[in-house]
């Protein structure tokens, strides 16, 4: 029986999930979650989870949350097919892949994210646009996270590891993608991170890229959403915190 994984395609970690299972064909059911309509706040999936996040693995009886715990559970489970190069056995390939994954979540993901709420999520939720200043704080936290990412964790190699694309990539490839949903290019003026980007895309294939994008980059459908389901008042309190 193939594991489920439980998803939105327009939530990074989801991606990564995602793309990493159809990458190296590992079977799964695809069992959606719209986090717009709020559907991880209902009660069939407050049974799935507590955490109510996704994404969600559910491996026979075994449910596992947090997206790098997914991503490292399937790479090794399923070491006999899946190609080493994600999750190296070399111990300091590994040490590299497992540094990029707990640095990024309070550098690029956290500043990426800040920029898509910013862009594309408060201004229709407050009916407003972010405050000039704070928008401009975010954006340079931002452009100082893809600057280490560039520097530390680049360099002039390929991959973050080295010659060959790993978890780590991956990760890193659909947090980058984020603010880009909102019109924000953040390639722009930075060769060495479109070349990267460019890669990534090879190595997991531009129509597959594209379908995991997909919803991301159509992110102009969320006020009809919020206004269809009613996420619009409940969240209006929580993002009004942001500003206080």
């Amino acid at each position: 029986m193939p594991m489920e994984l439980y998803l939105d395609l327009v939530s990074q970690p989801c991606r990564a999930v995602f793309l990493f299972a159809r990458i190296v064909r590992i079977p799964f059911e695809y069992k959606s979650v719209e986090l717009a309509s709020g559907q991880q706040y209902g009660e069939e999936f407050g049974q799935i989870s507590a955490v109510r996040k996704v994404p969600v693995m559910k491996d026979g009886s075994f449910i596992l949350t947090e997206s790098v715990a997914i991503l490292k559970y399937m790479a090794e489970k399923f070491a006999g097919s899946v190609p080493d190069q994600w999750y190296p056995a070399d111990l300091q390939k590994r040490a590299r892949v497992n540094e990029y994954l707990s640095w990024q979540h309070s550098a690029v993901r956290a500043h990426g994210s800040k920029v898509f709420w910013f862009r594309a999520l408060v201004p229709i939720l407050t009916g407003s646009a972010v405050p000039k200043e704070k928008m401009d704080s975010a954006l340079e936290d931002l452009t100082q996270s893809l600057n280490m990412f560039e520097k530390k964790f680049l360099q002039d190699r390929p991959f973050i590891i080295g010659e060959k694309i790993s978890l780590a990539d991956l990760v890193a490839i659909v947090e980058i993608m984020q603010p880009v949903g909102t019109g924000l290019d953040v390639f722009e003026g930075r060769p060495t991170l479109s070349s990267w980007r460019d890669r990534v895309k090879k190595e997991i294939g531009e129509e597959l890229f594209a379908e995991a994008h997909k919803s991301i980059m159509n992110v102009d459908t969320l006020p009809q959403t919020f206004e269809k389901n009613g996420m619009l008042e409940f969240l209006k309190p929580r993002i009004q915190k942001m500003f206080n």
